[in-house]
């Protein structure tokens, strides 16, 4: 349990995922509008999203040729929030 958890955490221990997985609080994005939205190339977007993948904090759906990404649990975007909450009531900034 303490070695998922930290796995999980690990995974979301880089801005550029935290920037993919605030992308998907909506619902279903395809890889190619996360690429659009992100000063990344493909290859770095789908590296990041391999992580969040394995990390199980993401799932994947293919419909004809493109990829679409959404959370695999919503609980997600609270623990986000939580971190964001804790990094400005510590003016860590």
């Amino acid at each position: 349990m303490i070695e998922n958890t930290s796995d999980v955490l690990k995974a979301l221990a880089h801005p550029v995922r935290i920037q993919i997985l605030k992308q998907l609080y909506d619902g279903p994005i395809c890889v190619c509008h996360i690429n659009r939205n992100i000063d990344f190339s493909q290859a770095n977007i789908s590296k990041h999203l391999k992580i969040l993948k394995n990390a199980h904090i993401v799932k994947s759906t293919k419909e004809g040729m493109y990829q679409y990404y959404s959370l695999k649990d919503e609980k997600i975007k609270e623990i986000i929030r939580l971190a964001e909450e804790v990094v400005k009531n510590s003016k860590i900034q």
